[in-house]
């Protein structure tokens, strides 16, 4: 791992963006012949993170003077959400409220502003969730109909996955597809954020439900164990819609403060149990010194958030897959990219929340996909001592994070494997 310079560092950021804007906008180009077999294995997607259509609904907000008191917007990466408020103003009222004197459990402390309400828009359906147009084109090419054996879990990206009925409303789409295709177990696939909350839902179900409903899992770059730009996300902030560096101090700092107020921040942060300090995630340039994954506590502290430690404690590594007792106990067929420059933390001029990405910012490097390095993306090996349940992990080289789900490799790979017996377990 290095610091880059401020010509490269800003050279790749300029990369990042490139690449993850023609990941987005790339033709459809995978097709699969279809399996022989009578009838198809359902699959249902989890989507990456904020990849799944949120509503927000603003009625008599308080929360800014400034910003429209009613109306609605939406939150998706790659979606213009219009003028009617700004960047800022989204920041401000999808910032959660967290209340740390409660005794509740850490999942019910977090609540929303006052006025506002955000609900997923077309659950259930590919509508809710369009970055993965191209795979739902290779599965109707192999036979598959959309919304029929093709569905989509989305979540809100802010929560994890202990919150907001996430596990029984997965459940009960899964089942639901299940019956509605000949009472036909589901593959469950997701990306990126995705697989960790597929990981939650296979280790809160019986060995018997699994056995009935699961097929198997595809998880692809799977962010099981976080990853080290989940800590940057603390300090700069991100724009969803175009996934650019805020270019104002206020943007900065609504940006910070609205991802520090994030549980799924924190689940999203690379785990000290897997990365221990092989990665440096934040640099503070006043003072020389390093943190890494297990320094967070030590972060936290000096950056003068040290309430962050109650929630780095509950839910950074916040969902265990890693140990014999945690693992998903199905058929995985694993999938990442590889030997790509990735951003995995930054050199910050100190430890202030809310500060811009600037000239003298550092660019701190490993391999990976350009999106999550590779001590992420190769974490899930750890799966390959599952007893009599398959497990597999392919490669392609040079394929990026957001290229995965329309690469047609990937999705040949996807069909096949949904459509193969299932291990007798």
């Amino acid at each position: 791992m290095r610091g880059l310079g401020e010509p490269r560092g800003r050279r790749l950021a300029a990369l990042i963006a490139v690449l993850v804007l023609v990941a987005a906008m790339a033709p459809g180009s995978a097709l699969a012949k279809k399996p022989t077999s009578p009838g198809l294995t359902p699959i249902v997607l989890f989507p990456a993170w904020h990849f799944t259509r949120l509503e927000v609904t603003v009625k008599n907000q308080r929360t800014d003077a400034a910003c429209p008191s009613s109306g609605t917007f939406e939150d998706l990466v790659f979606l213009d959400p219009g003028p009617t408020f700004s960047q800022v103003c989204r920041d401000e009222l999808l910032t959660l409220r967290y209340d740390a004197k409660t005794h509740k459990p850490m999942r019910l402390r977090f609540s929303e502003q006052p006025g506002v309400t955000v609900s997923i828009a077309d659950y259930g359906r590919t509508e809710s969730a369009p970055f993965y147009e191209d795979m739902y084109k290779a599965l109707e090419a192999a036979g598959y109909t959309r919304n029929v054996n093709i569905r989509v879990a989305g979540y809100d990206a802010r929560l994890t996955p202990d919150m907001a009925g996430f596990l029984h409303r997965s459940k009960r789409l899964i089942e639901e597809t299940y019956r509605q295709n000949g009472d036909r177990p589901v593959h469950v696939v997701g990306h990126s954020n995705g697989p960790i909350y597929i990981q939650y839902l296979l280790t809160h179900t019986s060995a018997a439900w699994k056995a009935k409903y699961i097929h198997g899992f595809t998880p692809l770059a799977g962010n099981f164990p976080g990853q080290g730009l989940g800590y940057a996300l603390m300090f700069v902030g991100v724009n969803i819609p175009d996934l650019s560096f805020p270019a104002t101090p206020a943007n900065a700092m609504s940006s910070a403060r609205m991802f520090l107020s994030h549980p799924s921040t924190f689940i999203t942060a690379s785990d000290p149990r897997i990365f221990g300090d092989k990665e440096v995630v934040i640099r503070d340039q006043s003072t020389g010194k390093d943190y890494t994954p297990e320094d967070y506590p030590a972060l936290f502290e000096d950056a003068g958030i040290p309430w962050a430690i109650q929630i780095g404690d509950a839910y950074i590594g916040g969902v265990p897959f890693a140990d014999p007792a945690h693992f998903p106990n199905v058929d995985v067929y694993a999938e990442k990219g590889s030997g790509l420059e990735t951003l995995v933390g930054l050199g910050l001029a100190d430890l202030t929340i809310g500060q811009q990405v600037i000239g003298t910012t550092e660019f701190l490097t490993r391999d990976g996909d350009i999106n999550q390095e590779d001590l992420t993306n190769d974490a899930v090996g750890a799966w390959a001592a599952m007893t009599c349940w398959h497990f597999s992990l392919t490669d392609s080289p040079g394929v990026n994070h957001f290229e995965l789900p329309s690469n047609a490799g990937v999705l040949a790979r996807l069909i096949a494997n949904a459509n193969a017996p299932r291990s007798n377990c």
